[in-house]
């Protein structure tokens, strides 16, 4: 784990260790816009596993931090599994899975703990920005999926409109935010993760824009008060100038 200890001198995932339940409740905190995110992504992952997969599917979760994305995947039925290096987030994570059926545990996303071909699904959702090393972060997910199975990421443009929305406003406008939230050397291209993910066996199939909807009236009242409404609203895009997510298929 030495690798991914030393990306956490990098750009500050200690961070995430003190949410506790501040994962879930938290308004003053940049975790509010990451809950928000994924309330806009989670219909169009299980859509396109419908899809693609059918019936149930095995997934696993690299980073999963406190299983926003883990449990609702269970809850819809499918067998998951989550690793992440934060014992306090995955404690929480366990918590909230009311399905009790999620296997989470402590693992490193540069040495994934699974055998190859095991999962039908491999997610790095809001993961790839927060590692220096990404290419080998894909080369653990494409080992661990099936043939024709699907990787789902989520990460930041590479721009100064990325580095404005992403980097400066959050630390201007959100309360809590921590020093080092993100930084802007870890974040990349959308040309360069396709071809990334190519070298790896992974053929991009879908990428799109995501970002907030600038014209709520949620936005302003983040700005006056630095607090996150609840009815942030997030919106997937055409363009992927500040944040994109996307899917990709394992070649058979």
């Amino acid at each position: 784990m030495e690798l991914a200890k030393a990306d956490r001198e990098i750009v500050n995932n200690h961070a995430y260790d003190l949410l506790a339940e501040r994962w879930y409740e938290a308004q003053d905190d940049p975790i509010a816009l990451l809950r928000n995110q994924h309330k806009v992504e989670m219909p169009w992952i299980l859509d396109v596993i419908e899809k693609n997969i059918g019936g149930t599917a095995e997934v696993l979760d690299l980073g999963c931090g406190a299983g926003f994305l883990s449990n609702d995947l269970a809850h819809a039925g499918h067998r998951v599994a989550g690793i992440d290096l934060s014992e306090s987030s995955l404690k929480v994570a366990e918590c909230r899975d009311h399905t009790h059926s999620v296997k989470y545990q402590m693992g490193d996303v540069y040495k994934v703990p699974f055998e190859a071909n095991s999962f039908d699904v491999v997610c790095a959702m809001d993961l790839l920005e927060h590692v220096s090393e990404p290419s080998r972060v894909l080369a653990e997910a494409s080992r661990v999926l099936r043939p024709g199975g699907l990787f789902f990421f989520n990460t930041f443009n590479k721009n100064q409109l990325a580095n404005l929305v992403v980097i400066k406003s959050m630390e201007w406008f959100v309360k809590n935010t921590p020093d080092d939230y993100h930084v802007y050397s870890l974040f990349i291209k959308p040309e360069d993760l396709k071809v990334w993910m190519r070298e790896q066996g992974l053929e991009s199939r879908e990428i799109r824009g995501i970002r907030p909807v600038f014209l709520q009236k949620a936005v302003w009242t983040l700005f006056r008060t630095g607090v996150v409404p609840k009815d942030f609203k997030f919106t997937f895009s055409k363009s992927p100038t500040i944040a994109y997510t996307g899917y990709a298929q394992k070649l058979k």
